[in-house]
């Protein structure tokens, strides 16, 4: 009965010992540990106001359409993956071009999938949505 009694003082000496080391921490300690758990980096949004240098570090102006096309449209424009109508195929894209602009705009910016996968935005988050519509541009003239 002693020793139980013995090993539960210990043990609550022991965990009062623990919780007091960890609470006596210096104050260079926690700004060690706050900069070991603090997170990798952050999520900027367009328009953001809270990411500021960030998002001014990303680029300046508007990208134009060759531009975005050439980093987010291609992969499938280029190849026809998905169903997507390869720019410069006139037959693929005359029906497109007959829905007019506005159609073609929606459907870049918005998604479509009920033929093949056209994602929203191409999956290019970071472009604006007169960014899309001059990448839509750019592959209507390409393949009239």
């Amino acid at each position: 009965m002693k020793k139980v009694l013995l090993k539960q003082v210990a043990s609550a000496v022991a965990l009062l010992v623990l919780a007091l080391s960890a609470w006596a921490l210096t104050d260079k300690q926690r700004d060690e540990v706050s900069s070991r758990i603090a997170p990798a980096g952050k999520v900027c949004l367009q328009g953001d106001s809270g990411c500021g240098a960030a998002m001014a570090a990303s680029g300046g102006g508007a990208k134009s359409g060759k531009e975005v096309y050439e980093g987010s449209c291609q992969g499938c424009h280029a190849t026809g993956a998905g169903n997507a109508p390869k720019m410069g195929d006139t037959a693929a894209w005359a029906p497109r071009i007959a829905q007019g602009n506005d159609t073609l705009y929606t459907h870049a910016i918005e998604g479509l999938n009920n033929v093949g996968m056209m994602p929203a935005k191409g999956l290019c988050m970071t472009c604006s949505d007169d960014e899309i519509k001059a990448a839509v541009d750019y592959m209507v003239e390409n393949s009239q």
